[in-house]
């Protein structure tokens, strides 16, 4: 007799944002007309020279080197230097994208998971993966990205007695939902609770260049080089998403020498190596010839003033939400609405999403996707995905020096608006 199969555990769920998208897209196929919104893609075109280089290095078929070519490693260095951070190679490590660095780098750092709250949809999951627990810790009032200090002290003295074992904070600089970039002096007080407190800190700054004030970035290895860990990536400031560049800045000194070679050897056990052809198109991009600087420019230029003038119509709605300050998103909270929502059964920010979507056309993702509360009437925005449908629109978005007043973008606006009032 045959013995019936097991059940196969499912240890996270789908991606919301990956489910929202294909859900939204596949309306779209079938002729409905949503605005989505709902959905964190850079949504540019493919710079010429980066096309180039691809197809000079296609023939390279053969497996890349796990932490990277000698000449990705010494370009992503060189980028770090440029932007004040004293870097060698042998710190660096790519991969297909930043999720897999990121998930390897929960696993092999000691202790349970710090989390500000909301924030990305993957780290919980992340977490969960690497069988740590996690700590989760409101964001500020005025940016997402980290823990409010004045909460941190004491969530972590709550893990602790709960019998938890902090060892890791997660920042995400600037953020995704919010999109806000924290200000200097709140990250340097959150890593010095963190120092405090002996956490290691893994900084996902894949939205750094899209800053809207780049020079004044600040992340946790301008103050705590020795225990910070850096992920990054051409997936929003190139929009290379589908090619899936990664890479990662381990810690200075020997504790990043010893995570570098573990997190080695889960690349090499789980994803090998980075595609040699894309080693080559990270060696290129991250030397930042000129035309590269003037794209990743322009292009946050572009983010910010279609996200400032979405902002814009946002609280002329009535809506509160933060000023964006860095990448392409908004996170508005419709609690003023609560009472008006609750006619319709909308008490939730799921039910929220949900109301917009089939009500109103707007695709938008809940905010407790982020791990916000359930019970929060707020939701993330995307303002990438206006841009265009068509790689010309897109270049002409990109080349414009007012793109919010493109017809294409002012009458999404304009809907989002009616929509919200």
């Amino acid at each position: 007799m045959t013995a019936p199969a097991r059940a196969v555990p499912s240890p996270v769920p789908p991606s919301a944002t990956l489910a929202i998208n294909e859900r939204i897209e596949q309306r779209l196929r079938d002729g409905d007309d949503v605005l989505h919104l709902a959905f964190g893609e850079a949504g540019l075109p493919l710079l010429p020279s980066v096309a180039e280089r691809l197809a000079r290095s296609a023939h390279k078929t053969s497996y890349g080197s796990v932490a990277g070519s000698p000449e990705a490693r010494a370009a992503a260095a060189g980028w770090y230097e440029r932007r004040g951070l004293p870097t060698r190679p042998e710190q660096i490590l790519f991969a297909p994208g930043s999720k897999p660095l990121i998930y390897a780098l929960l696993t092999v750092l000691p202790g349970d998971v710090v989390i500000p709250r909301p924030s990305w949809v993957s780290y919980v999951a992340h977490a969960a993966l690497a069988g740590k627990r996690v700590v989760p810790v409101p964001i500020g009032a005025s940016a997402g990205g980290a823990p409010d200090p004045d909460a941190l002290d004491e969530a972590l003295a709550n893990a602790r007695a709960d019998g938890a074992d902090p060892g890791v904070l997660v920042l995400t600089l600037p953020d995704n939902p919010t999109g806000t970039q924290p200000p200097p002096e709140q990250v340097e007080r959150v890593c010095r609770i963190a120092e405090r407190h002996g956490l290691l800190i893994v900084a996902d700054e894949i939205y750094r260049d899209l800053a809207y004030d780049v020079d004044a970035f600040r992340g946790p290895a301008d103050y705590v080089p020795e225990r910070s860990f850096v992920t990054n990536g051409l997936s929003k400031n190139m929009a290379l998403g589908g090619w899936r560049i990664g890479f990662a800045r381990m810690a200075d000194g020997a504790l990043g020498d010893d995570a570098h070679a573990a997190v080695a050897g889960v690349a090499g056990a789980v994803w090998s190596a980075l595609a040699a052809p894309m080693q080559d198109v990270a060696a290129h991009v991250l030397s930042e010839p000129a035309d590269v600087v003037e794209h990743v420019a322009r292009s946050r230029a572009l983010h910010r003033a279609v996200a400032t003038a979405a902002h814009a119509r946002v609280t002329a709605a009535g809506i509160d939400c933060r000023p964006p300050s860095g990448a392409f998103y908004l996170y508005p909270d419709f609690e003023r609405r609560r009472e008006a929502l609750a006619r319709h059964g909308v008490t939730t920010g799921g039910q929220l999403a949900e109301h917009l979507l089939e009500r109103h056309g707007v695709g938008v993702l809940a905010g407790e996707a982020f791990g916000d509360e359930p019970a929060g009437l707020r939701v993330r925005m995307a303002t990438s995905l206006l841009y265009g449908r068509t790689d010309d629109e897109r270049r002409q978005t990109l080349g414009s020096d007012d793109p919010a007043s493109l017809p294409r973008i002012a009458t999404a606006l304009d809907r989002l608006e009616r929509a919200l009032a």
